[in-house]
C-alpha cells in the first residue's frame, strides 16, 4: 500500500486501552452487584485506528526494499552489525528470516512475535521502512566470497577524510525510517534483540528531518546549514532513473542497489559567522528559496542551473568552487546518485562546538561510476569542504525486496 494511506484495519490493544477497559468492567460489576446482584465484565475497547502521520504505511514485501525511493521520513536510525564467528551462513539465514518477518509486522503497525518490547503499542506504522544491506566482509564469513560483487571493493581514500574505523563499515547494515521517532527506536530495539547470539552491533547513528506537514506547502528539506538540500535528486519519473540507481547484476542483486554512507560533521559555528551572500556563493543557490544564482530574481528552486551564466561584471554567476558546479553531473561524466540526507545533532564537542551535521546516504547502480568520481572532484574543488569533516564511511550492497513469505537476501543465501 502506498505511503500515506491507512490500512483501516484494527490495531493491537494498547496497555492504556486494556487498563481503561478493565476499569470500566470493574465499574459495571460494582453497579451490577448493587442493583442486579450479578457482576458482568466489559470487553476491552479496541485501540483507535491511527490517524494522520501515524496511519502512513509502506508494505515491507515487494520488488524493491523500502527506504530507497520513498520520501524521507522524519527520523532515521542506521545500525551496522558484525556477524559473530560461530553464526556462519546458516546463522545469517536465521537472522535475515527473523528480521524480515519482524519488519513485515512492524511496517503494518503490528507487534512482532519475538523480540517485542511494547514501546510502540499505541502507535500506527508511521510510514516505517526497514532496509537491509550487505558489506564486503560478510561474504568471506559465510563462504560466499565467490559471489561478492566487484562493486563492493573498498572505496578509495579521499582528500580530507578523517574516518573513524569504529564508526565505519560492517558486515550488515540496517536502516530504519519512520515519521515517529518512537516507532523507529522500537524497530531498532526489536532487531537488536533478534540478532542476539548471531550478530553484534558495530555502530549506530540517529538522524532527523523535517516532519511531513510541518511546512505550509510541500518543499525540499533543509540541512543544518539552512540550505535546501536535494533539489536535483534523480526522480523515479526520469527515464534513466533505474539505470542510475538500481543494479543489474549479479543475479541475486538484480534490481537492488549500492549505498554509500557518510557521517559529515558541519562546522556550524564557522558557517554561521559568514554573511548570507557568502554562504550562497559557496553553495550556488539562494538560501531563502533554493533558486540557482544563475537564474536571476525570478528564478525558483527548480529553475535549471546555468553553469555558463555570468554576472553584469563578467564573473560567473555560479562561482568556480560553488558546490552545485563541482557536483553537477555535466562536469562529472553524468555521474548521479539518489541522495537521502538526514541531520544529526549529538550535543557538544570538548571545544564547545556542536557535534552536528549530515548523515548522507547515496543509492546508486555502481559506486565507481556514481559516488567515487563526484566525491573525488568535491574533495579537490568544492569551497564548501572547508566547513565539512567526513568522519565515517561505509559501502553496502542493498538486495532487492523479498516476496511475501520470503526474506531479504534469500536468492544469495539459498540460490
Amino acid at each position: 500500500m502506498p505511503r500515506g494511506e491507512a490500512d483501516g484495519e484494527g490495531r493491537s490493544v494498547s496497555r492504556r486501552a486494556v487498563l481503561g477497559g478493565a476499569g470500566a468492567g470493574l465499574a459495571v460489576g460494582a453497579v451490577g452487584g448493587v442493583w442486579g446482584g450479578r457482576a458482568s465484565a466489559a470487553a476491552p475497547a479496541p485501540a483507535p485506528a491511527p490517524v494522520g502521520l501515524g496511519a502512513g504505511r509502506v508494505a515491507f514485501h515487494g520488488v524493491r526494499q523500502g527506504g530507497i525511493v520513498e520520501a524521507g521520513q522524519a527520523w532515521v536510525e542506521w545500525v551496522a552489525f558484525d556477524l559473530l564467528p560461530a553464526a556462519g551462513r546458516s546463522g545469517l539465514v536465521t537472522l535475515l528470516r527473523g528480521w524480515s518477518a519482524a519488519a513485515e509486522r512492524m511496517a503494518a503497525g503490528e507487534p512482532v512475535e519475538q523480540g517485542e518490547n511494547q514501546i510502540a503499542l499505541d502507535a500506527g506504522p508511521s510510514s516505517l521502512t526497514v532496509t537491509f544491506g550487505f558489506g564486503a566482509t560478510l561474504f568471506d564469513k559465510t563462504g560466499l566470497a565467490n559471489r561478492r560483487p566487484e562493486q563492493l571493493a573498498a572505496l578509495p581514500a579521499f582528500p580530507g577524510d578523517a574516518l573513524d574505523p569504529a564508526r565505519s563499515d560492517g558486515d550488515l547494515w540496517v536502516q530504519v525510517g519512520a515519521d515517529d521517532a518512537l516507532v523507529a527506536v522500537h524497530a531498532v530495539r526489536v532487531l537488536r534483540r533478534l540478532a542476539a547470539g548471531l550478530a553484534a552491533p558495530r555502530w549506530q547513528m540517529s538522524g532527523f528531518a523535517r516532519t511531513p506537514g510541518a511546512a505550509a506547502r510541500p518543499v525540499t528539506g533543509r540541512n543544518l546549514m539552512g540550505q535546501i538540500d536535494g533539489t536535483n535528486n534523480p526522480k523515479p519519473s526520469d527515464p534513466d532513473f533505474a539505470a542510475k540507481v538500481f543494479a543489474t547484476g549479479p543475479g541475486w542483486l538484480d534490481g537492488g542497489s549500492y549505498v554509500v554512507l557518510r557521517r559529515i560533521r558541519m562546522l556550524l559555528d564557522d558557517w554561521e559567522n559568514l554573511p548570507t551572500d557568502r554562504q550562497e556563493r559557496l553553495v550556488g543557490r539562494r538560501k531563502r528559496d533554493g533558486a540557482p544564482l544563475s537564474g536571476g530574481p525570478d528564478a525558483g528552486e527548480h529553475t535549471a542551473v546555468d553553469l555558463a551564466a555570468t554576472n553584469p561584471d563578467g564573473t560567473l554567476a555560479i562561482a568556480p568552487d560553488a558546490h552545485v558546479r563541482v557536483a553537477a553531473p555535466s562536469v562529472n561524466g553524468g555521474a548521479a546518485m539518489l541522495r537521502r540526507g538526514f541531520s544529526f545533532h549529538e550535543g557538544l564537542l570538548p571545544d564547545g562546538s556542536p557535534d552536528a551535521g549530515l548523515l548522507f546516504a547515496a543509492f546508486q547502480a555502481d559506486p565507481a561510476r556514481g559516488f567515487v568520481p563526484v566525491q573525488q572532484r568535491l574533495a579537490r574543488g568544492d569551497g564548501l569542504f572547508r566547513f565539512l569533516r567526513h568522519e565515517a564511511s561505509a559501502l553496502f550492497a542493498v538486495p532487492p525486496g523479498a516476496p511475501a513469505g520470503g526474506y531479504v537476501g534469500q536468492p544469495l543465501l539459498e540460490g
